[in-house]
């Protein structure tokens, strides 16, 4: 187990890999346990995948899905102090030709045309402020995910499978559910997609 100003990757290319991880309220990178469930979930699709990590914070997600063989993986993340350390972190790791950051908010990146579809979504959130109900639904507008993409979210501990499962977009299916201390950590596949419109 990491310091608390340490995030350590778990698995692949990066597997022991100690990194920073700015002091900050709010942030809760993934823990190991979590993240190691998570992964064996996704591992026969992470492999040349494309990732987006919503709210990188210490990039815990979308660094492992990059030391685990994901094609690109795009962090969002807003704080200027969290993106200063992650941009530091892919320098050290030398990956920015696998891992690119974007500072801003996640509605305005979502707001954004998306450039090509995403294979998997993480979703990891500050919790208690409806930002999983704000994002699902951009996420399901024509373009960002690839046809059966899997959006991984964690939430609180109230918001249970059957909940959030209401909250999912037509056509999305909750498939895996499991608990962590307060911590809830799922994963949905987003059938039912409209294709992204052709270019002319």
């Amino acid at each position: 187990m990491a310091g608390r100003n340490q995030l350590r990757i778990i698995g692949g290319d990066w597997r022991g890999r100690r990194l920073k991880v700015v002091d900050q309220s709010g942030l809760r990178p993934t823990p190991d346990r979590v993240r190691e469930t998570l992964f064996n979930w996704l591992a026969p699709v992470i492999a040349g995948s494309r990732c987006l990590d919503l709210f990188a914070g210490s990039g815990a997600l979308g660094l492992e899905a990059a030391s685990r063989g994901a094609a690109g993986v795009t962090l969002v993340e807003k704080a200027g102090a969290a993106a200063r350390q992650l941009r530091d972190n892919i320098a050290l790791l030398q990956a920015g030709d696998r891992l690119e950051l974007v500072q801003t908010d996640a509605l305005r990146f979502l707001g954004r045309a998306p450039a090509e579809p995403y294979d998997v979504v993480f979703l990891d959130p500050p919790f208690g402020q409806g930002w999983l109900q704000r994002c699902l639904p951009g996420l399901a507008q024509p373009g960002w995910l690839a046809p059966g993409a899997y959006v991984y979210m964690e939430a609180e501990q109230d918001l249970d499978s059957a909940a959030l499962q209401a909250l999912l977009p037509a056509g999305w299916q909750l498939i895996r559910s499991r608990k962590s201390g307060e911590v809830g950590y799922h994963l949905a596949r987003a059938d039912g997609l409209q294709p992204a419109p052709q270019a002319s």
